[in-house]
């Protein structure tokens, strides 16, 4: 199937189409994620869903408190910022993985899109960035809620922000690489990478400091969360807002110079070994058929 090849052409033509694609994408993605119902119902499912959340971490601090018998109020902090941005990891990481399912098997509109003139790794990264922005919706409204309703003792001007933004920008960037590698094993599978992409959010999410620290973790835990660049994508964010920062002993001795050297290599690699999967999976789904795949079950 000889699809895209004008995007394989590095042209100022090429250059703009993919620009195109981005920006109709993003807004293609926006409307599928707002527009299920009216814009009032939309607005109080995306403030009450990130306040649940926030509740129910209440109710894991004070579980883990009365057992362990540690009130140490930088715990709190250190769960409530690690939860707090770990749902960029849940709701991007899944949500560029789902773009494939949805595209050839609930909307059936892959194969239009191969056709067409437009490059699919752009109209992937453009419809990510609905995800993300109600996700960065959902983050502002937990840190608030967390500052006026739990007594979370962080203002804008003891923010780092100079680090914090850096920070994020490469975390998102780190994201959105691992789930244009899970989007390339789903150009191969049916409809199991719901469970596929649940399952690596969960290893993350265990190993990545994220409601205890790295350091609790077994030997070979431990190393296994300092090659994960979202271990240091997290600890670099508690040290710019200075909440739960030099809690976790496996971090402590780090300077956050060099974990940001580290975050930014490791992504690097990351993101080169994804482009690698999603291209390879793009190819052999290409090669076998399975664009229009459909496993109607």
């Amino acid at each position: 199937m000889a699809v895209n090849t004008a995007f394989r052409n590095h042209n100022p033509s090429a250059r703009k189409r993919n620009i195109d694609t981005f920006k109709c994408s993003a807004w293609l993605g926006w409307q599928m994620e707002s527009n299920w119902t009216d814009p009032f119902l939309f607005a109080v499912y995306s403030i009450v869903k990130p306040i649940a959340g926030s509740l129910i971490l209440v109710v894991m601090y004070a579980i883990i408190s009365a057992i362990g018998g540690n009130n140490d109020p930088q715990m709190f902090y250190y769960m409530f910022v690690s939860n707090c941005f770990f749902m960029y990891v849940g709701q991007v990481l899944f949500g560029v993985a789902q773009i494939v399912h949805d595209d050839r098997e609930h909307f059936q509109t892959m194969k239009y899109i191969y056709i067409s003139p437009s490059n699919y790794l752009s109209y992937m990264i453009g419809r990510s960035v609905s995800k993300l922005i109600v996700t960065t919706f959902a983050v502002v409204i937990t840190m608030a809620f967390g500052i006026f309703m739990l007594g979370i003792p962080l203002s804008l001007f003891s923010i780092n922000w100079p680090l914090f933004l850096v920070v994020m920008a490469i975390g998102i960037f780190c994201i959105m690489a691992f789930g244009l590698a899970l989007a390339g094993v789903s150009f191969l599978t049916a409809k199991h990478q719901g469970g596929m992409n649940e399952g690596i959010a969960g290893v993350f999410y265990l190993f990545c400091g994220v409601v205890f620290p790295v350091s609790t973790l077994p030997a070979w835990g431990v190393a296994f969360a300092k090659v994960l660049p979202i271990t240091y994508w997290l600890e670099l964010i508690r040290r710019s807002l200075d909440l739960g920062a030099g809690l976790d002993q496996a971090l402590v001795g780090t300077s956050t110079m060099v974990c940001l050297l580290i975050l930014v290599v490791s992504t690097i690699v990351f993101t080169v070994i994804a482009l690698i999967i999603f291209k390879a999976g793009d190819t052999v789904a290409r090669q076998k058929g399975l664009i229009d795949m459909t496993t109607a079950y």
